[in-house]
């Protein structure tokens, strides 16, 4: 019954729940809060900082670390033990900073809808109904509540009385112009929240007008509780953290195999069960990336602090690096695309159009006829139509100097019928004064229209204002340019139809008005007739600026932008044409029919999709998961509670800051706080940048480990004493890796990460091209150092390992530059471009060398100095890592360039052949 109540009368509404006009008696209604319990969504339990911290320690790569630390302490260090647990706890520290992103939504959900309440309570049979203020939680089902301008909806209810009552459902169902509210019955079962014009949703505003209405549901049984509970559900893991999830799991797996491998091995040739064990840990150490957490929190945070100069706060570190892969980006229609604004966009009076310019509801704006900006003072049927909005509109329209905005008072379609007055040059408060009003028939749901008489120049003057089919019934003349007035014709009515399906088609919103200056001092609806037509309003809610820009650089991108919104579907389609999201051969999907797909349907019905027209919460939050479904990844703008389920389950959530709400901001994982959707396409830019540099992170932790791991291996099967000592593993680890890889994580952003030539990341970070690189960088190091190893190792150890070490270590610093670009030679690159890895090298070569000279060193890492000589044989070889890698960017570069080219030869092939036929 509850998904019904739109569809019974009012007074069987009240029958049902068990009240009456007058309300409850305080007896009762303290009764059913104790029995149902208050109107509020349920305590969010918060954990304590101590469970957020340990939490942080439950992920795989976190276990790989901890094995790391256990391997080091076997091998008696210590001292590298403790930087092990440094690692760990500065990553639970930042993921304690981070955590709490979904207890924080129903905090906000909460905070979004506590207010008080004015309800009609039946204190005593004698005086009938009083009202009285109660804290919202207190309000009941059967409590009967008074609905009054600037108030908010403390509970869902069944409208029992209105009187030109409007409310502003935008940030619940995305509709963008305030619903007129009546007590009529809605028939027929399956209606959206949207169309239920009798209901009104807890946590909605009162724009205008007055009203009363019966509590049908209340707490999480309302819409807005409804929402909680999905968030509450709701577990979206961003692609990041999945991909370091598989990255550890390889990782171990890795581990466990090449230790087991390597100790038998060692034994079999003769090594003896305690080096081959140290050995082995040692190894095992190299090989789990214990600087690849850290180095991530550097990328991430380096990625955030640049977007936070673009306006965009990052609440999730993880999440700027999800937007980087987004395929779809999943637009809502007000306040993202449009400001959630009406504008009246264009004035057709006596056979002319104009077309009226300006952005939002700021009162400046040209005004052009047939192309050209003219002066209205030129155009009296203008200079008429601007006095006929001025004088009807009731709502105030005021710059706020806090915001930096224009904030309204009222109605935002009479808001946008007193910014047209002003932009043709009429005051307002001149007009009333000048102008007073006399009586009014306020808009009424069946009449379709609102009336207003005004004394002028002695005269009462009537006008009449909405529906175009309301107002042309009651129209027999039609105004002319010189004022004049004739009958309103056959011919005359097909023109004015004909017109009026032309703005429509362009998605605006038409009011139509008509005048007399005949009407008597007051009246009633009955006596409305025989009045001139004057024209059309035509009013949408307009787009951003940047809107035009921002869809122009993410088709550029590869990345695809479809709109969801709860609007109707002409309205969403003009919208999204004038968008440049929908064209020829897309498809429009309403509620309505992803009611009747399964998933599986929906998700193959997704492809042939641009826009979602008349959708609910629940419709998006399918949306959502039925392109998740088709392993894309999928980004989601919104600004209202509506839109919270949606954005935490996206991959990424993405808020308005000025005109979102709480409950929005705290779904997200990045605001935009400047409301700028073209920011979305920087952050895209800056996401691709990131998985970039991770991606070259990886390639240098895991190339200089399988670099070692290879050396080991080749020594013992070649019968080779042991090349590397524990200690020195450990060294190259810590020392030589951590601070060029450190530095690789400032490297700068790369170009064209917006271009069509963008390849979206598919699999895993370890991909293909990533594991090719690998292999042919560690192979010229196993190679090379044991080479020269061999050189050594019959004469005398100590200098093999030596010799062994610093090669290692040298080929750790050319291939830190070869990292820097997947296909740009580094002889190309701008060497300064990333001071960090300048720096960096220069303190590892530092490192290196007063190791091999300073005693305890020396002895700790069994290493001798080298001769000059020695060093001039170690760097060209090292260096040969530079040159492989070369060859192979050319190589790919070439391949690059052959599939380009064949492209286009193969759609130059297309176009002739197309001329031939």
């Amino acid at each position: 019954m509850a998904d019904t109540w739109y569809s019974q009368t009012a007074e069987k509404v009240l029958v049902d729940v068990k009240s009456g006009e007058h309300g409850l008696s305080m007896q009762e209604a303290a009764r059913r809060l104790s029995e149902y319990g208050p109107n509020a969504l349920p305590e969010v339990k918060v954990d304590g900082l101590p469970v957020i911290f340990l939490r942080q320690f439950q992920s795989p790569l976190i276990y790989v670390l901890i094995l790391a630390a256990l391997a080091v302490v076997a091998t008696g260090d210590a001292a590298d033990a403790i930087v092990i647990v440094f690692v760990l706890i500065f990553n639970a520290i930042m993921g304690t900073i981070q955590e709490g992103r979904a207890q924080n939504t129903l905090l906000a959900l909460k905070k979004f809808t506590q207010t008080e309440a004015t309800v009609v309570r039946d204190v005593s049979s004698q005086v009938g109904g009083k009202e009285l203020i109660i804290p919202d939680h207190e309000v009941v089902i059967g409590d009967v509540i008074v609905l009054q301008e600037g108030q908010k909806v403390p509970a869902d209810a069944r409208v029992i009385m209105a009187h030109n009552l409007k409310i502003d459902e935008a940030s619940l169902t995305g509709e963008s112009v305030p619903v007129m509210k009546t007590v009529e019955v809605i028939h027929g079962g399956g209606k959206a929240p949207s169309e239920q014009k009798n209901m009104v949703f807890k946590g909605t505003y009162v724009v205008t007008g007055i009203g009363r209405a019966v509590v049908t549901a209340t707490g999480l049984s309302t819409s807005i509780g409804q929402v909680a509970k999905e968030i509450s559900m709701i577990d979206t893991e961003i692609p990041l953290k999945a991909n370091i999830r598989h990255l550890a799991h390889m990782i171990i797996a890795a581990v466990a195999v090449m230790s087991v491998t390597l100790f038998v091995m060692g034994i079999s040739l003769g090594q003896s069960p305690l080096s081959m064990f140290s050995v082995v840990a040692s190894l095992a150490v190299s090989v789990i990336p214990e600087g690849l957490p850290i180095a991530l929190t550097i990328v991430l945070a380096t990625g955030v602090w640049r977007m936070s100069k673009r306006s965009v706060l990052v609440k999730k570190l993880q999440a700027i690096e999800a937007l980087g892969q987004a395929q779809i980006i999943a637009v809502d229609k007000t306040g993202t695309l449009t400001k959630n604004e009406q504008v009246i966009q264009e004035v057709w009076t006596a056979g002319k159009l104009f077309e009226i310019g300006g952005v939002g509801y700021d009162p400046s704006g040209e005004v052009h006829f047939s192309g050209e900006v003219v002066d209205a003072a030129n155009h009296p049927e203008l200079l008429f139509a601007g006095k006929i909005a001025s004088l009807c509109a009731s709502a105030q329209v005021m710059y706020s100097e806090e915001d930096k905005l224009w904030r309204v008072s009222g109605d935002p379609t009479e808001a946008a019928m007193a910014v047209l007055g002003e932009k043709i040059g009429f005051d307002k408060a001149d007009l009333e004064r000048e102008s007073p009003m006399i009586s009014e028939v306020p808009f009424d749901y069946k009449l379709k229209y609102h009336a207003t008489i005004h004394k002028i120049d002695g005269k009462n003057f009537l006008t009449v204002v909405g529906a175009p089919e309301a107002v042309l019934a009651l129209s027999t003349r039609v105004r002319h340019q010189d004022g004049s007035a004739s009958s309103l014709t056959d011919e005359m009515h097909v023109e004015i139809e004909s017109m009026l399906k032309s703005m429509s088609s362009r998605g605006l919103r038409i009011l139509a008005f008509s005048t007399t200056d005949a009407a008597p001092e007051a009246v009633v609806p009955e006596d409305i007739s025989e009045l001139t037509f004057g024209g059309f309003f035509g009013m949408k809610d307009g787009l951003r600026a940047e809107v035009e820009d921002a869809m122009s650089r993410a088709k550029a991108a590869g990345i695809r932008v479809v709109m969801i919104t709860g609007d109707h579907v002409l309205t969403a389609r003009a919208i999204a044409t004038e968008a440049g999201i929908f064209h020829e051969g897309d498809e429009v999907c309403t509620g309505e029919q992803i009611d009747t797909f399964s998933d599986a349907q929906l998700a193959a019905h997704l492809a042939r999709v641009s826009v979602f027209a008349r959708v609910t919460p629940e419709h998006k939050l399918r949306i959502v998961q039925a392109y998740e479904a088709r392993g894309e990844i999928i980004a989601m703008t919104g600004d209202g509670v509506n839109d919270a389920p949606s954005l935490v389950a996206a991959n990424l959530g993405v808020a308005m800051g000025k005109i979102g709400t709480e409950v929005a901001k705290e779904a997200s994982d990045i605001v935009l706080l400047d409301d700028n959707f073209g920011s979305i396409i920087s952050a895209v830019e800056e996401g691709r940048s990131i998985y970039r540099t991770i991606k070259k992170v990886i390639l240098y932790l895991f190339s200089t480990s399988m670099g070692e791991v290879l050396l080991i291996f080749t020594a013992l099967l070649a019968g080779l004493p042991l090349p590397l000592l524990a200690a020195q593993i450990i060294w190259l680890n810590f020392v030589t890796d951590g601070f060029l890889v450190l530095s690789l994580a400032m490297e700068p952003k790369e170009k064209n990460l917006l271009s069509p030539t963008y390849t979206h990341p598919k699999g895993h970070l370890l991909d293909s091209l990533v594991v090719w690189r690998i292999v042919t960088m560690a192979i010229p190091m196993m190679v090379g150092t044991l080479t020269l190893f061999s050189f050594y190792v019959a004469d005398d150890m100590t200098k093999a390992w030596t010799i062994s070490l610093t090669t290692l270590a040298v080929f750790q610093w050319f291939n830190a530059w070869n990292c820097r670009s997947e296909t740009e030679s580094i002889f190309r690159m701008n060497p300064f471009s990333n001071k960090f890895l300048i720096s960096a090298t220069g303190i590892v070569i530092v490192l290196q060398v007063f190791a091999l000279h300073n005693p305890l060193l020396q002895k700790l890492l069994h290493m001798t100095p080298l001769a000059l000589s020695e060093w001039f044989m170690i760097i060209p070889v090292a260096a040969s890592v530079v040159v492989v890698e070369e060859i192979r960017k050319f190589i790919h570069r070439s391949y690059i360039v052959r599939g380009k080219k064949g492209i286009q030869e193969s759609g130059i092939a297309s176009v002739d052949s197309a001329a031939v036929q």
